[in-house]
């Protein structure tokens, strides 16, 4: 190249007084996916495609996060990372992959503790593979067997544990009482909060729920401002039962699937203040369909779509 510029690759091979060659920006190759009742899109990386020394930490989703500023994608906040656990076998013995979901912020930052199922099916539907994908949640401990539903065209994900398992109640009690109102803490997917609305009475809906939820974060150990714990409010009669719930920034448009998880199994636990879910949940959104068993939670019918494969920049951020 005239001029004298470095090569893109290797090191520089001029003689003496020659400068230095600078790396060539590393990227990472994306994918974009939406699930059809989540608040927005997942940016979805893979583990075993990240630059070398990459360990997708703060700092560098954050370089990552500004480098998507201007385009159509700024802003995003979900971001999950997965790759390959273990060989993956006939239809008898289905792919497995890893899984770690990240939340942005509002305020900025990250919180590495929280799960999203709707990001994890991204990550499914990312990878592309046929046949039924069992998905371990590093971040959150689950495991998730996607099984895809032909005539639907969509997929039913079961979280592979007992709602009576232990730990799905993470204070040992089904119901604690937090400001004087009683509610059910339960750790199934996510740590949820749930509610009778029938408790809440008044117009500011919200706000009493943003104040119980940082009383819960409190007892459960997270921080105030963190994605943890999760909180719905519910209203049971004889059409079933209905649910609003708040995401990170606001209210969700529906429900998480982790939400509709933990729901389910709340429902199959005895002394919680909800009532067995089995069926068709209510949310502002539209329905979503759940079921149980004694070894797990099903929840149907969910649906995502890639929606494009992108190239990122990534800067590496060294470590002494």
């Amino acid at each position: 190249m005239a001029g004298g510029a470095p090569a893109e690759h290797g090191p520089a091979t001029g003689g003496a007084g020659a400068a230095p060659t600078k790396p060539a920006p590393a990227t990472v190759a994306a994918a974009l996916v939406r699930a059809h009742d989540a608040p927005g899109p997942t940016l979805v990386l893979r583990l075993d495609h990240l630059p070398r020394g990459a360990l997708a930490l703060g700092g560098e989703l954050a370089w990552l996060r500004r480098a998507l500023a201007g385009t159509p994608y700024a802003g995003i906040g979900k971001i999950a990372l997965y790759g390959p656990c273990g060989p993956y076998g006939a239809a008898a013995h289905p792919a497995r992959l890893d899984y770690r979901f990240v939340q942005a912020l509002p305020a900025g930052g990250f919180d590495f503790r929280a799960g999203c199922g709707h990001s994890l099916l991204a990550c499914v539907v990312a990878d592309g593979r046929p046949g039924p994908v069992t998905v371990r949640a590093v971040t959150t401990g689950d495991t998730v067997l996607c099984e895809h539903e032909p005539q639907q065209g969509a997929y039913t994900l079961s979280f592979l544990r007992a709602p009576t398992a232990p730990g799905t109640l993470p204070t040992g009690r089904p119901v604690d009482l937090l400001d004087g109102t009683p509610v059910s803490l339960v750790r199934y997917g996510n740590p949820y909060v749930f509610v009778d609305a029938r408790h809440l009475p008044g117009e500011n809906l919200r706000e009493r729920l943003e104040g119980l939820r940082a009383h819960a974060a409190r007892l459960l150990g997270h921080p105030p401002r963190s994605a943890l714990p999760k909180i719905a409010a519910f209203t049971a009669g004889s059409g079933g039962i209905a649910v609003r719930a708040l995401t990170v920034g606001g209210w969700h448009p529906r429900l998480a699937l982790t939400g509709a998880a933990a729901l389910a199994a709340a429902g199959a636990l005895e002394g919680t203040v909800v009532p067995p879910v089995e069926g068709e949940v209510r949310t502002p959104g539209g329905t979503v369909t759940v079921s149980t068993g004694p070894d797990r939670v099903r929840v149907h019918h969910k649906r995502a779509e890639l929606l494009e494969r992108l190239v990122l920049p990534w800067r590496v951020h060294a470590t002494a």
